[in-house]
């Protein structure tokens, strides 16, 4: 499983890329799965739902499951936060794992940037970026640059940088 991250400050379009990334990906054959990061408390559960009491009643793990999906909940009722590695092993395999977050996680990204963030460049300080997806054209880097609004040229660089073999 080659996994890729998709990495940059908030806002500047990573969903949005994602979004576009993985039909592109897919289309030539690839499987693709995603693992997203949050920085804030979240849940996917509805108060008053059963999977939602049977956590609420103290359970570690929640499955549920229907015919068109299944989701497992695990609760980190000790407060620490799972590492990547752990998160990815819960993962049934796949071609391209796009991985959106855990920017200082050690494996290779490619950095989304916008000039209009304000933010500076993720990677001025980070070797771990392969490439910038951005659509500025004022940016002057020796990476690659990959027209961020083009996801055909994002998946064709992918493909050619992991998953060719020489």
């Amino acid at each position: 499983m080659k996994i890729i991250g998709i990495s940059g400050w908030s806002g500047n379009g990573k969903t949005t890329l994602l979004e576009r990334l993985i039909p592109s990906l897919m289309s030539k054959g690839y499987s693709v799965s995603t693992l997203k990061h949050a920085h804030h408390h979240f849940d996917i559960d509805k108060p008053g739902k059963d999977s939602f009491r049977h956590r609420e009643a103290g359970a570690t793990e929640v499955l549920i499951s229907s015919s068109n999906r299944w989701a497992l909940m695990h609760e980190n009722r000790d407060g620490q936060e799972a590492d990547m590695v752990s998160l990815i092993a819960q993962m049934t395999p796949v071609d391209i794992l796009l991985v959106e977050g855990f920017k200082s996680e050690n494996f290779p990204k490619i950095e989304v940037w916008r000039e209009e963030s304000d933010a500076p460049p993720l990677h001025l300080n980070d070797d771990t970026v392969v490439a910038v997806a951005t659509d500025s054209d004022t940016l002057k880097t020796d990476l690659p640059l990959l027209d961020l609004n083009d996801e055909a040229a994002v998946a064709e660089f992918i493909i050619q940088k992991f998953m060719t073999r020489a």
